[in-house]
This record gives structure tokens, C-alpha cells and sequence, in this order.
């Protein structure tokens, strides 16, 4: 396994993020980049419900699930938390494991970004702008999202059981 990039992304007022879950960069880990290819390695480690595109360049999360994004083609800068959060630059054979909660935002991308979404447990992700009246509710939820069975990448090894699910174990 190459590097393997994690960090807490904590509350940042209207973006609940996850104080529990790091985010995961796996850097270069990706053998094939055709979007068709990430899909299905993603589906045969139970993260489904996939789509190929770009990243929004607005803040948002999922409160109801956790999100692959691995790297089809060019390269991204995806800023995470909120505003004043963290800029991750992501290119071809990346993948980046968002925890439920945690915003993402593209706030630069090469002319041939493509990236691949997918979310574990076969569960149909919602869409949060962090817009007023959100929380408490989304707080609930994401406290209550199911730890995935299998690494998006690495299937029944990898990062995620030891930054993940070890550290739930604790």
C-alpha cells in the first residue's frame, strides 16, 4: 500500500464533519484509471450505488453515508470541511475515503477531472449544503451511519480497518 493520508476533520459550524473518522487520501493506488474499471473494484468491495463526473464546486456532505472518490483522469484541488478547511490535491489513481458528515468542495480542477463516486452498504446518499435548520437532525444521522465491511480499494484489508474500524474497536 502507498501513502495513505489521514486526518480528523472537526465541526466547522454549519459542516458537522466528523470528529470520529479521519478522512483517508490514498495516494497512487489505483491500477487501471478507466471510470468502467474504478466502478467495478469499488462494487466488488460492497461500495455501489457509483457514478462517474466531476466534485461539485459547492460545499456539501452526505449525512448518511461515508464516499469513495477515486481519480479517473486529470487532477482536482477539493477543499474539505467548510470554508478555511484544508485543500487536498487529488490526481489520477488517487482515492480519497470521506467519512458521513465531512464537506468536500472542488475548488480547482484540471480541464480532463474525472473522478468515480461510490458509497459502501449499498445505501442512497443524501445531499447537505450545511443550510440553516440542518442540524441537530444530521448529527443524529451521521453518529448512527454503519462502518463499511470492506476498503473501497483493498477489499478486506487496507487503511480503513486500521484507522477506521481499529480505532472504533478501542
Amino acid at each position: 500500500m502507498n501513502d495513505v493520508v489521514h486526518r480528523i476533520i472537526e465541526d466547522n459550524g454549519p459542516f458537522p464533519n466528523n470528529p470520529r473518522l479521519p478522512l483517508l487520501h490514498y495516494k497512487k493506488v489505483l491500477d487501471d484509471y478507466d471510470p468502467q474499471k474504478i466502478q467495478e473494484a469499488f462494487s466488488s468491495n460492497g461500495w455501489v450505488n457509483s457514478w462517474v463526473n466531476g466534485i461539485y464546486s459547492y460545499h456539501h456532505y452526505h449525512s448518511n453515508t461515508h464516499e469513495a472518490l477515486g481519480i479517473s483522469g486529470g487532477s482536482c484541488e477539493v477543499q474539505i470541511g467548510g470554508e478555511g478547511g484544508p485543500v487536498f490535491h487529488l490526481e489520477a489513481g488517487d482515492v480519497l475515503v470521506i467519512p458521513a458528515g465531512v464537506s468536500h468542495k472542488n475548488v480547482g480542477a484540471s480541464e480532463h477531472f474525472v473522478c468515480v463516486g461510490s458509497y459502501p452498504l449499498n445505501i442512497p446518499y443524501d445531499m447537505r449544503r450545511g443550510e440553516e435548520g440542518e442540524r441537530p437532525e444530521v448529527d443524529k444521522r451521521i453518529s448512527k451511519v454503519p462502518l463499511p465491511t470492506y476498503d473501497p480499494v483493498y477489499g478486506d484489508e487496507g487503511p480503513i480497518f486500521k484507522h477506521w474500524i481499529e480505532q472504533q474497536e478501542d
